[in-house]
């Protein structure tokens, strides 16, 4: 007799094989041809001797290998690109990163095709939409960060060409206004606040880091606080409730939905579409879809989902985005091993500005986080719990008090300035915890720590939650 799967336990499954199809195929060379066998054989296992309907869903395990080689073959038949060749070109600026020099995302026009990485000088700079001609030769990225430019659908790279801009607002309409209105949000704030702190606050609200000094953000690593100017769900919380509060005033429910989802679309758009943003707006957008249909929000479920819509856009985030792999391990630390952490601890309340929370979610989130951490920027810092379990309370409130000024200076600068002066408070009592602990860190270090340490690691922490949760259901029961 086989076993049913109920629609919430499909869709899991479904979304979990077709990412691990994924993952096996980037790791492995030739992966469809290694995996589908072995897959088969496991299948038919389940199938004839266990009885169970596991074994068509392990099939999508093919599935998500097969669609990771053909992404990778149609993303790269359509690319011309004159790679070792001194010569012009033309391009289209489609994203701008600055610091210490500026990196162009240039799409080229004309008789070649693809994206490319364009590093500049500072000055003089250049916006989304920019048309420009650059006189340079074009190089494939190094082996090294090969599969870094991949996973941001960039195939060659060129460092300080001559370049000259042709025409200005050549890009698409709508983006070019968001980032415009992106921009007058952060003037806003600098009309209110010192440069640096102007930086932070449109850092954690909108996601905009390009007015970070390098010694602030050497300050952020040290300490452990780089996480807070990374978009997170609470940001796309903020939104959603309050411009469905708004459009709930004049619209029905089922139009305030589909018009809160657009917002939140514009917002993801606006703030750069990074990883950790667009896990949090579909994970909200499913949330709000919960509510409209009024039925439980499912976390599980909702993780899954959004890892496979992100992986469908481009699969190669999987294993080559650190942002989508710290985005998606301090998710599930929060998610997951917290829980199984106050059961240990037997915490109940959040104690003093739930410092006890804090310190829970803080130490959740870094330990599934530690091995990405420490194989990426080979360094973690165990003072980095304490200066956030000082320091996350009072960030929301911080975030709550930027997008009211952001709405307020649309009117009026003069009241804008009136809440930046409680704004300056509590970003004065943040940089001081940054500043604090970013002199005084435990660093930790693991050398030669390898993969399969590292996979040890992870089981470990999930046989830890089976067990947490395993006592737990004998206590209620």
């Amino acid at each position: 007799m086989f076993n049913k799967i109920n629609i919430h336990d499909l869709a899991f499954w479904l979304c979990l094989f077709f990412l691990i199809g994924i993952v096996l195929a980037t790791l492995f060379t030739g992966g469809l041809y290694l995996i589908a066998p072995f897959v088969i054989t496991v299948s038919f296992y389940f199938f004839l001797i266990k009885k169970n309907n596991l074994a068509w869903l392990i099939l999508f395990i093919i599935v998500g290998a097969a669609y990771y080689h053909f992404f990778s073959y149609f993303q790269l038949k359509n690319i011309n690109i004159p790679f070792g060749k001194e010569g012009e070109l033309s391009g289209l600026v489609e994203e701008v990163r600055g610091g210490a020099t500026q990196e162009l995302k240039l799409s080229l026009t004309g008789e070649y095709r693809g994206d490319i990485s364009v590093r500049l000088s500072p000055y003089p700079e250049f916006r989304y939409g920019d048309a420009v001609k650059i006189t340079g030769k074009i190089n494939k990225p190094d082996e090294q960060y090969k599969n870094y430019f991949l996973s941001r659908g960039i195939f060659g790279q060129t460092n300080f060409p001559k370049i000259e801009l042709i025409e200005k607002d050549q890009g698409n309409f709508i983006k070019a206004k968001l980032f415009s209105f992106k921009e007058n949000i952060k003037n806003i704030f600098k009309t209110s606040l010192s440069k640096e702190r102007a930086a932070f606050l449109a850092g954690i609200t909108i996601g905009a880091r390009e007015d970070f000094s390098k010694e602030f953000k050497e300050r952020m690593s040290l300490s452990g606080t780089t996480h807070l100017v990374a978009l997170s769900g609470y940001n796309i919380s903020v939104i959603a409730l309050a411009v469905g509060l708004v459009f709930n005033l004049f619209f029905s429910g089922a139009v305030s939905f589909y018009l809160s989802v657009l917002t939140v679309i514009l917002f993801v758009l606006m703030a750069g579409a990074e990883a950790s943003v667009v896990r949090a707006a579909i994970m909200g957008t499913i949330g709000l879809f919960a509510m409209q249909i009024e039925r439980l929000f499912d976390p599980r479920n909702a993780i899954a989902i959004a890892a496979f819509i992100m992986a469908l856009f481009n699969p190669r985030v999987l294993v080559f985005d650190i942002g989508f792999q710290l985005s998606f391990a301090a998710l599930l630390g929060i998610v997951y091993l917290a829980p199984s952490l106050k059961n240990l601890f037997k915490i109940g309340s959040g104690g003093f500005l739930s410092w006890k929370e804090n310190a829970v979610t803080t130490s959740a989130a870094q330990i599934m986080a530690l091995p990405i951490l420490l194989s990426s920027f080979g360094i973690f810092s165990f003072t980095s719990i304490l200066a956030n379990i000082l320091i996350l309370e009072f960030i929301p409130i911080t975030m709550v008090i930027g997008f009211g000024m952001a709405f307020l200076g649309l009117f009026s600068v003069f009241l804008a300035a009136i809440l930046g002066v409680l704004a300056n408070l509590f970003i004065g009592y943040e940089f001081f915890i940054i500043n604090i602990f970013s002199k005084f860190s435990i660093p930790l270090k693991i050398e030669g720590a390898g993969f399969y340490f590292w996979v040890i690691y992870y089981l470990l922490i999930l046989i830890f939650i089976s067990m947490s949760l395993r006592a737990k259901r004998l206590i209620t029961h």
